[in-house]
């Protein structure tokens, strides 16, 4: 099988017209996003060492006899992504103190050896053929290798738990591995039903994107044995950040710039997955946009000048902000759990992060 060099050409999409919503609290918005993403700059030597060692271990992992094996996980790994995750298992144990060694290292490495096997998967499932600016790993090789290699980073994170020997971080990371699975299982059994309820939504996003945030957070505390009030501070942590970051994403897909995404806009339309802003839009819909959307999403028959039209069916409903403010709704809860630690660069630094996350234009 031989390899192919990856494009960063990306496909042609319809263009998003201009914001629906009103030009003040877009100027609030975007001066928020700058204040966020200008003290995360200031933050990042607080792990940027750490984050090091992480990207030290993943190099190491990657590592097969195999060349395909080695060449595909080493380009997925170089496609870079904001690495998240094993950013909050660093900061989340030293918020809690941890300076005895490196299994938070170990471990962050371990949690987005998951989170990127997860999404060359889901790439296969969504026949995505962008992702990060640049061309997904089925595009290039196909679906048959990028499965078994995302099967592959997955043994490589089980064999990361197993170093560790802590039979408690085991049960939690393997606990979200298998709830991020059944999360993607019972989004794919919901897509196409306009019928699901925003509680629906929520229990998909909180297995499929947000069991991951809460074990990163948790597994922090863990390694550095404190309590189980802590643990479940953190927890509680990462699981509303998880479900703010994935309600942001859900928006950006109808919102954001193709370029600044790194990815296709209107890839959730096309593949007919009902999100919080298509069920918000829906519920606001005359009877002519309701025959739309279940034509479109509900039927999967699409036709050319459909997504521009679900665009601004999202944004003239005011369904695009109210998201938002849902998304901004549980990072207020995530702030709230960061309240028992005290006060501290690190404390900032995740408080930072959160807020990035949901004011953030890719």
């Amino acid at each position: 099988m031989g390899a192919r060099q990856p494009k960063n050409k990306q496909p042609e999409t319809e263009k998003p017209g201009k914001h629906a919503s009103g030009t003040r609290a877009a100027g609030k918005q975007d001066t928020h996003r700058q204040d966020a993403g200008a003290l995360l700059n200031t933050l990042k030597p607080l792990y940027a060492m750490e984050m090091q060692g992480v990207d030290g271990v993943i190099r190491e992992m990657t590592r097969s006899n195999v060349p395909l094996v080695s060449e595909m996980a080493q380009y997925i790994i170089a496609c870079g992504g904001k690495r998240l995750r094993p950013i909050l298992t660093v900061l989340a144990a030293k918020l809690c103190g941890y300076e005895d060694g490196d299994r938070h290292i170990q471990l962050a490495a371990s949690i987005e050896f998951i989170h990127t096997a997860t999404l060359l998967h889901d790439d296969v499932v969504d026949e995505s053929k962008l992702r990060r600016g640049a061309e997904t790993a089925n595009a290039v090789w196909g679906n048959a290798p990028s499965v078994l290699v995302g099967d592959f980073l997955l043994s490589r994170a089980f064999q990361l738990m197993a170093r560790d020997r802590s039979p408690r971080v085991l049960r939690v990371l393997s606990n979200a591995a298998a709830t991020i699975t059944q999360g993607e299982v019972d989004q794919l059994v919901k897509k196409n039903d306009l019928s699901i309820t925003h509680e629906d939504y929520i229990t998909i996003v909180a297995a499929k994107t947000a069991a991951l945030f809460t074990a990163a957070c948790e597994v922090g505390a863990i390694v550095a044995g404190k309590s189980a009030k802590e643990q479940r501070a953190l927890r509680d942590y990462g699981q509303h950040f998880g479900i703010a970051f994935q309600i942001i994403d859900d928006v950006l897909d109808y919102s954001a710039v193709q370029e600044q995404l790194g990815k296709a806009i209107g890839d959730d339309f096309r593949e007919g997955k009902v999100t919080l802003p298509v069920l918000l839009a829906y519920q606001k819909a005359s009877t002519a946009e309701r025959a739309f959307w279940e034509r479109t999403l509900g039927a999967l028959r699409q036709q050319d000048g459909d997504l521009t039209r679900a665009i601004s069916y999202v944004r003239e409903s005011g369904a695009m902000e109210e998201a938002a403010m849902t998304a901004r709704a549980y990072a207020a809860k995530a702030h709230k759990r960061l309240q028992m630690f005290p006060a501290s660069d690190i404390r900032k630094a995740l408080e930072a992060i959160l807020d990035f996350a949901v004011t953030r234009p890719y």
